[in-house]
């Protein structure tokens, strides 16, 4: 425990849901006390710039400037410069919006500098405010890239957000990932923490990138702690995005005991949501929740109650 009295989190997040998650955890604990973990496979280099799509989710989630309409983007952004693009023919499909532009722009000049990612962050999550600490899971780059029917192999966005996640999957890897490391700042927050959860993030798209890190498996299963997932999977749907519809094109039954599985012995706590009145997982000690976060409040209300769940656990 810290100082303060309150444990040191982990959490492992990628994209919208883990977002509102980690959003409501900072409104839970003391800001000392939670570091964010944040999926890097979706990153990619778009017209000459390093884009993190999960990294600048969250951080702008927990700055309090994301749109809450998308879910991702800054607040009331302009496309002026998206426009201009079209207006010289070009097939603009990602959308870059123009403050959204500055991060990517300074992210960029900062690595051509020869800096980590996981200080570039630090520095851009601190002048928007934000006051946990969020990590990159890797300062290496790593290509989460998918096989499917109708494309051959995609990039994940080119996949995600230029086919709209519509091509059917065979198979995914995740490039460089033999090449990446733990950072060592990710390292010393996982040696330190007495509670590790996964967010309900989708596990293929965002957790097993950073569960597929070498080493990053033994790190966890190290921990003698709560290490909770929540499951992504609500009455047979995904909240939001492809994990449904993943899951069934990989052969896997769409439901919780389905994501328990897939992360096996690295949890040894598993929440999923009070509307699965017939689960059964045997291998993990469960709880039921309401897991869906419309608002800010659930959000606060959900991250409490797994926290209370957790020190249940232990003591």
């Amino acid at each position: 425990m810290a100082l303060n009295g309150e444990p040191q989190v982990v959490v492992l997040v990628g994209g919208v849901g883990g977002a509102k998650l980690a959003h409501g955890l900072t409104q839970t604990l003391p800001p000392e006390n939670l570091t964010v973990i944040v999926n890097t496979g979706d990153d990619f280099w778009h017209y000459g710039l390093r884009i993190c799509p999960d990294l600048d989710t969250v951080m702008y989630t927990l700055a309090g400037v994301v749109d809450k309409v998308n879910g991702w983007g800054r607040a009331g952004d302009t496309t002026t410069m998206l426009d201009a693009l079209r207006g010289y023919g070009e097939d603009a499909w990602f959308r870059l919006g123009d403050q959204d532009l500055a991060t990517h722009v300074l992210r960029t000049t900062m690595i051509h500098g020869g800096e980590r990612l996981t200080n570039i962050t630090a520095r851009l999550a601190a002048a928007l405010g934000v006051r946990v600490r969020l990590l990159p899971m890797t300062d290496a780059p790593v290509s989460t890239m998918l096989d499917t029917v109708e494309y051959g192999e995609l990039e994940f966005q080119t996949y995600f957000v230029r086919y709209r996640w519509q091509p059917t999957v065979k198979a995914i890897r995740y490039g460089g990932i033999d090449m990446a490391a733990v950072s060592v700042e990710a390292q010393a927050a996982i040696a330190a923490a007495d509670l590790i959860l996964i967010a309900p993030s989708n596990p293929w798209l965002s957790i097993c990138p950073i569960l597929s890190l070498p080493g990053m498996r033994d790190l966890l299963l190290a921990r003698a702690v709560p290490r909770i997932a929540v499951s992504p999977i609500v009455g047979g749907k995904a909240i939001k995005g492809p994990a449904a519809k993943l899951m069934a094109e990989l052969g896997y039954t769409v439901s919780p005991p389905t994501v328990a599985a897939v992360y096996g012995a690295v949890i040894n706590g598993f929440v999923y949501d009070q509307r699965d009145t017939e689960v059964v997982i045997t291998e993990v000690e469960t709880t039921q929740m309401d897991t869906v976060m419309q608002s800010e409040h659930d959000r606060a209300v959900l991250a409490r109650r797994i926290l209370e769940w957790a020190l249940r656990k232990t003591s």
